[in-house]
């Protein structure tokens, strides 16, 4: 059986980084614990390309803002989809923060599930 994968591509501001970083370290022991296979939260480093679409042009960024590339690691889509109710329920997610109040705007947040292509 193939993982499953849930991806993420965020824009944040660069003052937001140390919040967000303290959120996400929360919220990858909250998966995990539910379990989730693997969870990363990347933050943009070497972001100028050519000839393609960069993830700052993809994501809309202002000058202030960078991305955030993040993806967790489940099983299988049912998995993912029982972790994530699971985790959905966990009163520690309430007690992260107020969900119209966090570090990155939820509406320019990029989401989705994907099969595994190839893994080597």
């Amino acid at each position: 059986m193939s993982q499953y994968v849930d991806g993420f591509v965020i824009p944040l501001a660069k003052d937001k980084i140390e919040e967000y970083r303290r959120l996400a370290e929360k919220a990858g022991q909250i998966w995990k614990e539910h379990g989730a296979l693997d969870y990363w939260e990347c933050i943009g480093d070497d972001l100028d390309t050519k000839d393609m679409v960069s993830f700052p042009q993809l994501a809309k960024v202002s000058p202030d803002e960078t991305v955030v590339f993040s993806w967790v690691v489940f099983e299988s889509r049912e998995h993912r989809d029982q972790v994530n109710a699971r985790i959905m329920a966990d009163p520690r997610l309430k007690e992260m923060g107020d969900p119209d109040n966090q570090p990155f705007d939820c509406k320019r947040m990029a989401y989705g599930g994907f099969r595994t292509l190839v893994h080597s």
